[in-house]
């Protein structure tokens, strides 16, 4: 092995994996929030109460660990 050439290690993901919605459990939510985006041009910020139910949906069928949703960057209306 040439000493000079670095090898990358890969890093798993900072939050984890999570199992793909194989059923469809929370296509709806994310059919949603998809439309949302489509319809904002992106602008994810204009969507976020589309992304806070896709994730509780996701935390409701064990898609995803249960988190507290100011984790993940909502934060209550008092905060704001």
């Amino acid at each position: 092995m040439n000493p000079s050439v670095k090898t990358l290690r890969p890093q798993p993901p900072e939050k984890g994996s999570f199992p793909l919605d194989h059923e469809g459990e929370c296509k709806t939510a994310m059919q949603l929030y998809m439309g949302c985006l489509k319809r904002c041009r992106n602008d994810n910020h204009l969507c976020r109460e589309e992304a806070k139910a896709y994730l509780q949906c996701r935390m409701d069928k064990q898609l995803m660990a249960k988190q507290d949703f100011s984790k993940l960057g909502y934060h209550s209306p008092d905060k704001d």
